[in-house]
């Protein structure tokens, strides 16, 4: 039986008639204001998308594995085409541990080593001339072949990816690691992942580069060469757009920007000397992920559309315009309260990741932003997207959310306007000297703004944190890796006194940008014992100066909730009870109820006691029980026909009584109502429009919770 035949009783109704019998449900109420959505990038969604909104865009009959890529960069039943590359960050300051942690998740369903150095190791640092903070500050610690031995040790890289920021200067980094493999006799052109450099990612982010950028593309240019002949496998080029993100930027300044810098670093590496087709081979971009599902989709997408038409304006091949798009899940959305709702974050965010087409994944560990991961966190995140692999089936098709009406829209509309923000760039002279005119970062913060203010009114709901946040909870203090520095030393001074100086230094001296084989000349004073530090100080001279720029803010949404909570646990430590709160519930209850969940919903996410045991029925009761409570804050809830006669009546019986009492009502009275309740004593109102986040700051203030 065909459509025709099953619905021939049933008429299509046109999008007008849809949106007439829409229009009698609002009762009157506007349909642009009720069903359409603005979302942070600009773009307005609509309730309802048709076959008319997709019929003109150029991509919609793309083919996988064909140019632009929208639908991957596999064809359909290629022998290339199989599941993602299961990356969780592997967070361990000490080789040994590292190696501990690494060889169990391997075992257990992870697929691609994914390092994390710490903060002296992305500088190029050992631990002597570190600050001594950063040895072991958010990752491994590492500085000599003899670490990467301990950390890799009883794991064959010719069979395990790897993937490593190795900071904004990569050839020394990756100078270890191929000297590891020589060690151990491994073959360089079985080695597969990313081993990649990302300066304008690090400039961005810290506000600084110890030397010039061209020193950073220099080196890039020299591991891509080496990278392209002896490890093709291998990409050297990171772009990044963690920073953009990790700031409150939306999808599209990500993508724009990311993209940008792709150019930026094909620009540089053109001017050295190289093809593109030797160059885009070596780039891996990666991305977060946030909570706006389908947007996320929509931002994978898209950047394979723009990234292969950028590479095709150069005249690189239809293989010069395949991308490679690593992925994680946002530490942006994620929270230190309730933090087993960032379980679901994360499971939704992956499925985003996965949906739109990413070769590499990381899903953080729900407690991610408290500690490192241990091992059931890191187990459940990893089991969350081989989950979504073995038992939903994600990798057997090819470009899930294609031919969706919606999405394909959606990518159309973030790929337009993520082109015209990167053509705003390039006519800036690129993206480093947008950067040093602060361009993008006032984008982003413009941006972050706009979803701070959201969260603090409660536009944007963050659950367990600004809503429905679980008043017995004690949250947990953030900790970071532990490691001892003097550990640390110890190790870098043995390894100093084991080898032979002269000859590191006869090695270090053959250093040059100038050498072709630069790379085999590092592996080789790496091998006669020279260190991380030693090598990025020989390529670098002293005179050199540094760079600077406005950095990002790397943050998260609900930290200002967060630091609300921790404000109120203080309190408690100091006072032995938490702040309180008095509701004076009048009359029956579904006169006050609903007024009342509101109002003990509303302090809660500050970390308020709210005492609303007891109903009244006469305004002097009320004031009685609130001054006996000892509460600082009294909240009047009932329903607007009774509170002309309660509201001054309480007020002023509390003010008389105690009269340094907060006094506030529950709704939102006219304007010529609340200016005659205050000419008695009451001090404000909070009602759903009430800037929650300034209203609780500004009461623990007042109260003296803030310290």
């Amino acid at each position: 039986m065909n459509k025709d035949t099953l619905f021939k009783e049933f008429s299509i109704p046109t999008y007008d008639q849809w949106r007439e019998a829409a229009e009698k449900t609002l009762k009157g109420a506007s349909f642009d204001a009720k069903l359409l959505t603005k979302t942070y990038e600009g773009i307005t969604l609509q309730p309802i998308y048709r076959k008319e909104d997709v019929e003109k865009l150029q991509h919609i009959h793309a083919e996988p594995g064909s140019a632009p890529f929208l639908r991957g960069i596999n064809e359909a039943g290629s022998t290339q085409s199989r599941g993602w590359e299961v990356s969780q960050e592997i967070l361990a300051a000490d080789a040994d541990e590292f190696n501990q942690i690494a060889r169990h998740d391997l075992e257990r369903g992870q697929t691609m080593l994914n390092i994390v150095l710490d903060r002296a190791s992305m500088a190029g640092q050992d631990p002597q001339e570190a600050l001594l903070e950063s040895v072991g500050d958010g990752g491994l610690s590492i500085f000599s072949r003899e670490d990467l031995d301990t950390a890799f040790a009883d794991i064959n890289l010719e069979e395990v990816p790897l993937y490593v920021h190795a900071g904004p200067f990569g050839l020394p980094v990756l100078a270890l690691i191929v000297a590891h493999l020589e060690e151990k006799g491994l073959d360089t052109t079985k080695l597969r992942g990313c081993v990649g450099a990302d300066p304008v990612a690090n400039f961005i982010s810290n506000g600084t580069l110890n030397y010039e950028m061209s020193a950073a593309f220099d080196g890039m240019a020299h591991t891509t060469r080496w990278a392209s002949k002896h490890a093709p496998q291998l990409k050297t080029i990171l772009v990044q757009g963690h920073p953009y993100h990790d700031a409150g930027g939306n999808a599209v300044q990500e993508l724009a920007f990311v993209l940008a810098t792709g150019v930026e670093y094909v620009q540089a590496l053109l001017e050295r000397g190289l093809s593109i087709e030797d160059i885009t081979p070596q780039i891996q971009f990666a991305f977060s992920i946030g909570s706006n599902v389908f947007m996320e989709i929509a931002k994978i997408r898209a950047a394979r559309m723009l990234w292969a038409s950028i590479i095709d304006s150069y005249g690189g091949s239809e293989a010069a315009q395949k991308i490679t798009i690593h992925a994680r899940t946002s530490a942006w959305t994620k929270t230190i309260l309730d933090p087993n709702v960032n379980l679901l974050r994360a499971t939704t965010e992956a499925f985003s990741a996965v949906v739109g087409g990413v070769d590499s994944l990381h899903v953080s560990a729900y407690d991610e932003a408290i500690r490192p991961a241990n091992e059931f966190s890191r187990r459940i995140a990893r089991n969350t997207q081989i989950i979504l692999e073995q038992e939903a089936h994600l990798s057997k098709v090819i470009d899930p959310a294609g031919g969706s009406w919606y999405v394909e829209w959606l990518t159309d509309e973030v790929a337009t306007k993520a082109w015209e923000l990167f053509l705003q760039v390039e006519e800036q002279g690129g993206m480093l000297q947008a950067l040093e005119a602060g361009n993008p970062q006032a984008q982003i913060e413009d941006i972050a703004g706009k979803k701070a203010e959201n969260a603090a009114l409660r536009k944007a709901r963050i659950v367990g944190s600004n809503m429905y946040a679980n008043a017995l909870e004690h949250p947990e203090q953030p900790s970071k890796l532990a490691i001892e520095p003097a550990k640390r030393l110890k190790a870098h001074q043995s390894h100093l006194a084991k080898h032979d100086r002269t000859a590191i230094a006869s090695a270090l001296e053959t250093l040059s940008f100038d050498q072709e084989d630069l790379l085999e000349k590092a592996v080789k004073a790496v091998q006669a014992g020279a260190t991380l530090g030693e090598l990025t100080k020989a390529m670098h001279p002293t005179n050199t100066k540094s760079i600077t720029v406005k950095p990002l803010h790397h943050h998260r949404l609900a930290e200002a909730f967060e630091t609300l909570r921790q404000q109120a646990e203080q309190y408690e430590a100091k006072t032995g009870m938490k702040p309180k709160v008095f509701l004076a519930n009048m009359g029956q209850v579904s006169k006050h109820k609903g007024r009342a969940d509101f109002t003990s919903e509303f302090f809660a996410v500050g970390g308020f006691d709210v005492l609303r045991q007891q109903q009244f029925t006469s305004p002097e009761d009320a004031a009685q029980a609130a001054i006996a409570s000892g509460a600082p804050i009294t909240v009047i809830c009932s329903d607007d026909e009774s509170y002309p006669e309660i509201v001054p009546a309480i007020s002023q019986a509390i003010k008389a009584g105690k009269p340094e009492t907060t006094v506030l009502v529950a709704g939102l009275p006219a304007a010529e109502q609340l200016d005659a309740y205050k000419n008695a004593g009451l001090d404000d109102c909070i009602h759903i429009r009430s800037n929650c986040y300034q209203v609780l700051r500004d009461l623990q203030e007042r109260i003296g919770v803030m310290s």
